[in-house]
């Protein structure tokens, strides 16, 4: 690839190569910790594959066809080997491979996140614009008040406060689950991208979408409470450090009025901020919507990786944790990436 007009198309592909191969480390030593964590916890796999009246010859038989029976560090090896060729193990509960039950369920979980994260945008960055347009006053006040609340409400407590208001007293959400099977069979989503509102948004199915849509939405709330606080106390804490640089006072002096000044000129120097936190707020809600899905009933990997750890099934812990891993290493980078492009002041190092 040519280098750049401005001489950092280079240097970016080789800090993209860089972190690229730093992630794969770590991604490596998530799982052979994970494995090893897994291992130590009294269990019986083949026992739970076999079932509880399998005889010991049938277990021996099960021990030897998972690879039970090797060295940990052999077994450790060869799960590493395999995950590059797409081989996850199979999964002890659902008897089917690990690495299908995952992205399966993934577009559930992912879609979770992403609109719990848009949300807390949508909320959290007005909200810190405001708390500085009126500093020291009520919204300022209410705005910081509101985000430590938001920040601090356990998250089982407040999703079963929303189902109590909205599915239980008013009615006006569905109180569990991702859809309504009657709804979906008779409006079946074509897939697009594999995020199950958004296709059928994309594909003009009405009534899919709203039923998708009322299933998310209360999810989605409980999910984006936390981003939305971080974020709206990131942005609050930028614009008041970016409202002291000498050319947000030169704007100011000009005579621009205090919503352009903040909006047009100091959000941009408070966006860095804001976009180092997105790849942990991401990786936190990500985690986070394991509670979220088991209070709603949500099938997702939260689910899963629940049942996982019930039935002691090492391969679909290993893989669930491994899949979240790769998950917030791919948003770090990206992030990364997007500063670098965005900012030219950032060394590449």
């Amino acid at each position: 690839m040519k280098r750049t007009r401005d001489g950092r198309g280079l240097p970016v592909l080789r800090y993209a190569a860089r972190r690229a191969a730093l992630s794969a480390l770590v991604a490596v030593g998530v799982v052979v910790l994970t494995y090893l964590i897994a291992r130590v916890v009294p269990s019986d796999p083949a026992g739970v594959w076999a079932g509880p009246r399998a005889s010991a010859a049938e277990r021996a038989r099960v021990r030897a066809q998972l690879g039970l029976d090797r060295p940990v560090a052999e077994q450790i090896l060869t799960y590493v080997t395999g995950i590059w060729r797409g081989d996850w193990g199979l999964s002890v509960g659902t008897h089917r491979p690990v690495l299908t039950d995952l992205l399966t369920l993934l577009p559930n979980t992912l879609q979770m996140v992403l609109a719990g994260l848009v949300i807390g945008l949508a909320v959290g960055i007005p909200a810190g614009v405001a708390a500085v347009r009126w500093y020291g006053k009520a919204p300022d006040r209410l705005v910081r008040y509101g985000a430590l609340l938001s920040a601090s409400i356990p998250t089982f407590w407040l999703a079963l406060l929303l189902q109590l208001l909205f599915a239980g007293r008013l009615g006006l959400l569905p109180i569990a689950g991702s859809h309504d099977r009657g709804v979906l069979a008779a409006h079946p989503v074509t897939t697009v991208t594999g995020l199950p509102l958004v296709d059928a948004v994309l594909t003009g199915n009405g009534a899919a979408a709203a039923d998708l849509f009322d299933h998310l939405l209360l999810p989605a709330l409980v999910v984006a409470s936390y981003p939305a606080a971080v974020v709206a106390r990131m942005v609050r804490a930028s614009l008041l450090d970016a409202a002291g640089e000498p050319h947000i006072q030169m704007v100011r002096s000009l005579g621009f009025p205090e919503r352009a000044v903040l909006g047009r000129f100091a959000l941009r120097l408070a966006w860095n901020p804001v976009l180092q936190l997105l790849a942990l707020i991401f990786g936190y809600s990500l985690v986070n919507t394991f509670l979220v899905e088991a209070v709603f009933d949500y099938p997702g990997l939260g689910r899963y990786a629940a049942d996982a750890v019930q039935s002691l099934d090492t391969p679909a812990v290993v893989g669930v944790t491994l899949l979240v891993a790769l998950l917030y290493l791919a948003a770090n980078l990206a992030v990364d990436l997007a500063q670098a492009a965005l900012d030219p002041r950032i060394t590449l190092r």
